[in-house]
This record gives structure tokens, sequence and C-alpha cells, in this order.
């Protein structure tokens, strides 16, 4: 499937675009449109009631690297965050370190990652005052780019590094920004090229393997390159590049990418002499 088709479906019929990307799942794997509307609608719902309970939680995680940031952010009086951006950042990095505790989250697309989608929904949940209804249609056209990623690449940090997690990601959550101010599928596909590209050749490189350092951090960052991406979109700015073929290039990058930086935690800044400092100092507290 790719993006270009489903807006030749909008196009060509009177659905809404969140009922094409339905219609188009059940032609593709004969699931039925109103059950996966159900589960979508249980996950976002999940999604709304995770990120009130843990916005700006403490949380214990595995090696102590990360736990108390989302806190840290949530009592900090934003200096140039409008209070949309300082809501979608707490929550995902609180969701990130949610995650790192064992807490209840929804992985979309992936556990790494699992913040940047949350922390749009729920700034315009909290702070934009939306409606479940419009939510879900947003969070369904959301879902459609990542499937689009899903089926024409990867959103495997092993295979393609972060930019398949983390990246698409921030398109989905761009993708249902766009979408919920707008309506409009082009401005949709635009916005989740624009947040894809500036993610692209991003590595997966997490401290000890570990999906704390620096996921939880990411997470937060990401969600603002969705949200800037969306507000270019909304703006009029187009992307010189189609979304089918951004996701092919990122798809082709994560294939170059050598080993060591596809989530072995054997690059990037986890080969860093305080990466391995921590590390051995991790060994060293469980062998005692």
């Amino acid at each position: 499937m790719k993006y270009s088709e489903l807006i030749e479906i909008w196009k060509n019929t009177n659905l809404e675009f969140s009922e094409v990307i339905l219609a188009q799942e059940m032609l593709d794997t004969g699931r039925d449109p109103v059950r996966v509307k159900h589960n979508l609608k249980a996950l976002l719902t999940v999604m709304l009631e995770e990120s009130e309970r843990n916005y700006g939680k403490s949380f214990e995680t595995l090696t102590g690297l990360t736990g108390n940031n989302g806190q840290k952010l949530s009592f900090h009086t934003p200096q140039m965050l409008s209070e949309f951006s300082h809501v979608a950042t707490v929550v995902a990095i609180s969701m990130g370190e949610s995650n790192a505790s064992m807490g209840r989250i929804v992985a979309c697309p992936t556990a790494g990652s699992c913040g940047v989608v949350p922390g749009a929904l729920y700034a315009l949940y909290k702070v934009k005052k939306a409606d479940f209804d419009s939510l879900l249609k947003a969070f369904i056209v959301g879902s459609g780019v990542g499937n689009v990623v899903a089926k024409r690449a990867t959103l495997s940090g092993a295979a393609g590094g972060c930019q398949a997690e983390i990246g698409t990601a921030t398109a989905m959550a761009s993708a249902m920004l766009t979408y919920y101010f707008s309506q409009d599928p082009i401005k949709v596909g635009n916005a989740s090229s624009l947040a894809l590209k500036a993610l692209m050749g991003l590595v997966c490189d997490p401290v000890g393997g570990f999906v704390e350092v620096p996921c939880v951090k990411r997470n937060g960052n990401a969600v603002n390159v969705a949200i800037a991406s969306s507000e270019m979109a909304l703006a009029g700015i187009e992307s010189v590049i189609p979304f089918d073929e951004v996701v092919e290039a990122m798809y082709n990058v994560g294939k170059s990418l050598p080993e060591s930086l596809r989530e072995t935690g054997l690059g990037g800044i986890a080969a860093t002499k305080t990466a391995q400092e921590i590390v051995e100092n991790i060994r060293n507290k469980w062998n005692t």
C-alpha cells in the first residue's frame, strides 16, 4: 500500500479520509473495519488514560538512568515552549519513562517510541479540548501513515535504526495533528514527509542496550519535530519529495547503516567512554 494510493481513493470517493484508511485495510487484510476501528478506539483510550496517570510522574527504572525527567519538565515554567508543546513534551518523556519502568504503554509504533503519539494526542485533548471522535479520526489517519511505513519499509530499530522507530512515530504524530486541524490528506502527506525527513538517518544507540538513554528524551524532542512539521504543512509548506519516496529512502538508509548503529548498543553514544563506564557500573552493582 502506498500513501499516494490512499489519496487517489479519497479523491475518487466521498469518503472521509479515516474511512478510506479503514476500507483499504479491509481490502489488504480482510479485517472488518468496524473491528479495526474498535481496536484503535481502545488503544486511544489507553493512551489518554496513561498520559493522564503518568503526567510528570517520577519512576524507578531498571538502571536509574532516567525516571524523573518528565517530572522536572512538568515543574519547569517554559521560557520558549507553548503550552501545547510543553504538555506534549512532558507526556512524551513521561510515557518513555513509564515504559522503562515496565508500566502500561501502547507501542506506537514501538515501545522505544511510545511517547510521541500520546504526547501529541494528549496535548490536543488537554490544551485544545479536542473531543474523542475527532481524536479517533486523527489517530486512524496517523495509524494509516504508520501502516504505510510498516508495509513498505520497517518499524524496527534493529533493521533500520531509530529513524524507523521514532521517525515513524514522529510522522504519525505529525499526520494526526495536521488532520485534526485541517482534515486535508494532502497536507497530512506533506507533514509526514517533513517529519520523517527531519529524522532521516537517526541511529539506534541505546546505552547498554536499555531503552532509557537516549531513547526517553528522544521522544520529547521528536514530538516537537512533529509539531513543527505539522505547523509548516498547515501553513502550506510542501515536501518536495512525496511521502512514499521518503519512506523508500528511509528504508534504504536503514539498510546501509552498520550493525553497530542498529540497536546493538555497540555504536553511537552507546560506544562513548561515559556510556561504557555507566554500563560497567551497572554490571558491578548487579553482581554484588
